[in-house]
């Protein structure tokens, strides 16, 4: 009879627990139906780390030698002036000159007294993004040597800014964006009467890195939108 009472008291003991799992688990199953997805968002402006700048200049004539030593004279004039301004040689790099023959053109109705047209590049690559700046507002130097710079109109020869210290600011920024998500889903969840569970599910988008505008591309602008699932409690 002992045993009896005995086993009936952890039969009713076991019952219970089952009850109490089986009302969890069916309080999980209609939690995990009601969740909230909200994104969160984090801006930041930074100064481009690395410049690359054409330096591009036409010239024209019908002596191909004598075009030839008037390129390596301005070559020659451009670098000093570069070197002068604090550029070093490895952030120099003279590109081999395009020549266009446009007698040799047959599909060019070519109505210019000169045959040979030629294009030559030196660019300037570098990590000093404010001395390259510094330089490009004296470039106005070389008129007086009779070098005309290529004009922002010939947009291959704009120069281009980047920034490669991502990899620094992600964790950073990739908080700032939970926690503006989180803000969100907190306000979400007080205006519907709720409170926030755990977070079902996350997933980080993508970087992006752009001109802040077209007038300032050496100021960069990096965002990036965390999307985040909420849980949501009675």
């Amino acid at each position: 009879m002992k045993n009896f009472k005995i086993e009936a008291a952890i039969l009713a003991i076991g019952l219970a627990l089952l009850g109490t799992v089986l009302k969890n688990g069916i309080d999980n199953v209609a939690f995990k139906d009601r969740f909230v997805s909200v994104k969160g968002l984090a801006e930041k402006e930074v100064m481009a780390d690395k410049v690359v700048w054409p330096i591009a200049y036409k010239d024209v004539g019908n002596d191909m030698v004598a075009l030839y030593n008037n390129i390596q004279n301005k070559n020659k004039a451009i670098v000093g002036f570069l070197k002068s301004k604090g550029v070093q040689n490895a952030e120099i790099d003279i590109a081999s000159p395009q020549v266009l023959d446009l007698q040799a053109d047959r599909y060019n109705n070519n109505r210019s007294p000169y045959r040979y047209n030629v294009t030559s590049v030196i660019t300037v690559t570098s990590k000093d993004v404010k001395k390259v700046r510094q330089i490009m507002s004296q470039q106005l130097e070389l008129l007086r040597q009779g070098i005309a710079i290529a004009s922002g109109s010939d947009y291959q020869y704009n120069p281009v800014y980047s920034f490669r210290g991502l990899n620094s600011l992600k964790p950073k920024m990739i908080e700032e964006a939970t926690k503006n998500a989180r803000a969100v889903a907190d306000k979400f969840a007080n205006d519907s009467g709720s409170r926030l569970g755990k977070i079902q599910s996350a997933s980080q988008g993508q970087f992006s890195i752009d001109d802040r505008d077209a007038n300032t591309p050496y100021i960069k602008e990096i965002r990036v939108v965390t999307t985040v699932n909420y849980y949501l409690k009675n």
